[in-house]
């Protein structure tokens, strides 16, 4: 993360029930002409731009339709069909707040700040992601070996709270409205409740 430069404007792509969270994957299929020239832009540019939840219908001004909060994202990978219509994996990098929205684009464009989220206190950190853990290894425990080794192995590259929430939301939480929710909440420890009671209702109703 110290290493990239985050925009501070880019093209934002709207889309219904969709909250993507850093360090996450969305695969994409652009196909609008609008989102079409955003791709271009952001290929010939520094290869950013963010992903927003429609609230609703989808108006002229995207401030009143769209969540506060979204994600920037880099694009990994990019292939243009002969239709002209592209195949795109996103990388989410931060969470941002959009500020101020921009009409010199003919696609949804916005001024953002940073979200950060915040863990405290950090002496009780490493227990914060055990108990995390804990609840994840409870919800999957009956999947088999090979899957479970495979979420173990995304969790182990989680160094702090904040990273470990991330990973979990973006594979496991499945509700749009509390994905968007838990995007939002900055503070990180208010996050892990919330998830791992998600967590435990879910694997409670799998078992039903």
């Amino acid at each position: 993360m110290p290493t990239i430069h985050l925009p501070e404007r880019c093209g934002v792509m709207l889309l219904p029930d969709c909250t993507l969270f850093p360090h996450g994957g969305l695969p994409l299929h652009i196909f609008e002409y609008r989102y079409r020239r955003m791709l271009e832009d952001a290929l010939e540019g520094d290869c950013f731009f963010a992903v927003a939840r429609l609230t609703g219908e989808e108006t002229a001004n995207p401030a009143d339709c769209t969540s506060p909060v979204g994600t920037v994202g880099l694009v990994r990978a990019s292939r243009e069909q002969e239709d002209g219509t592209s195949q795109l994996l996103l990388h989410g990098v931060m969470r941002m707040r959009f500020t101020e929205w921009h009409d010199e684009h003919p696609y949804p464009f916005a001024s953002m700040e940073p979200v950060i989220s915040v863990f405290s206190p950090e002496t009780q950190a490493v227990a914060a992601m055990k108990t995390l853990r804990g609840a994840l290894e409870d919800a999957i425990r009956t999947l088999p070996d090979e899957v479970k080794e495979g979420v173990f192995a995304l969790l182990d590259h989680a160094d702090e709270p904040g990273l470990m929430t991330d990973i979990v939301c973006q594979q496991f939480i499945h509700e749009p409205d509390l994905r968007q929710g838990l995007l939002e909440m900055e503070s990180v420890g208010a996050r892990i409740p919330v998830i791992c009671e998600y967590l435990r209702l879910a694997s409670a109703a799998a078992l039903e």
